[in-house]
């Protein structure tokens, strides 16, 4: 009777893990998200270009080789939306991403640039005052990998040192596909200095959130520093990047001026 007792208890039990491993892998998926929100709680908000309470700008540059997916990123963490039909980019397009940190809320303007040969001397004018560049490859193309030393090259020459610079080794959904090894891009990623390297996917959208979540957190907690250090100095020393239009400036007395 206890032996028939114990079976049907163990009948009405939930699904659990086989093992512990599997019981970590789960947690492990359950937490993907997060990793990179480090001590904030953080989120992309579904509002429309237009939207202006926000408490600081950047500007953020994509480049990289024409097919490697650049648009299709911004679309996906913009828009929500992917399409399997190819339309190179002219020229540049920008578009607005909004995160909030906590009870910030910091607005990211994406320039997304054509990576086609014959535009290269009209892109380089757009890498001036970015505060970020994404350089994007896929890792079914090894060249577009190989190419990653001559868009380095070229946005040092044509904005600040200063520059923070995100590795993406996008289509990760063609993994049957891939040229490109993680272990390269990670390495690549130490060589050159780069802040973070992800390997996306804009089709089903992975790692897409935390890589522009990553983004706004390193330069929001720039200008923090920036803000500290312009305090016991100047308010009208000039950041590239920056827009300090919106912040608000207080008299001696702390009442607010601007």
């Amino acid at each position: 009777m206890d032996k028939e007792k114990n079976n049907q208890d163990n009948n009405n039990k939930p699904n659990e893990p086989h093992n512990i491993l599997e019981k970590e892998d789960k947690d492990n998926n359950d937490n993907k998200e997060k990793k990179n929100f480090g001590k904030y709680n953080a989120e992309i908000l579904n509002v429309s270009n237009e939207f202006s309470d926000y408490e600081v700008n950047f500007k953020i540059i994509i480049i990289g080789n024409s097919g490697v997916g650049k648009t299709c990123i911004t679309n996906q963490a913009v828009r929500q939306i992917y399409t399997d039909k190819y339309q190179a980019t002219i020229g540049m397009e920008i578009f607005s991403l909004f995160i909030k940190l906590d009870d910030k809320i910091i607005k990211l303007q994406i320039w997304d640039t054509c990576g086609q040969e014959i535009y290269r001397s009209l892109i380089t004018n757009f890498y001036r005052s970015s505060s970020l560049a994404i350089i994007v490859y896929s890792i079914d193309k090894r060249d577009s990998f190989k190419d990653l030393d001559l868009w380095i090259k070229e946005l040092k020459l044509n904005n600040s040192p200063d520059t923070k610079l995100i590795l993406v080794g996008n289509k990760l959904d063609l993994e049957e596909e891939r040229e490109v090894s993680y272990e390269e891009g990670k390495k690549f990623q130490d060589d050159f200095g780069f802040i973070d390297f992800f390997e996306t996917s804009a089709k089903t959208g992975e790692n897409i959130k935390n890589m522009f979540i990553k983004a706004a957190i390193v330069l929001y907690e720039e200008y923090i520093n920036y803000k500290d250090i312009e305090s016991r100095s100047s308010y009208n020393t000039f950041r590239p990047g920056y827009d300090l239009s919106k912040r608000n400036v207080k008299d001696k007395n702390g009442n607010c001026c601007g």
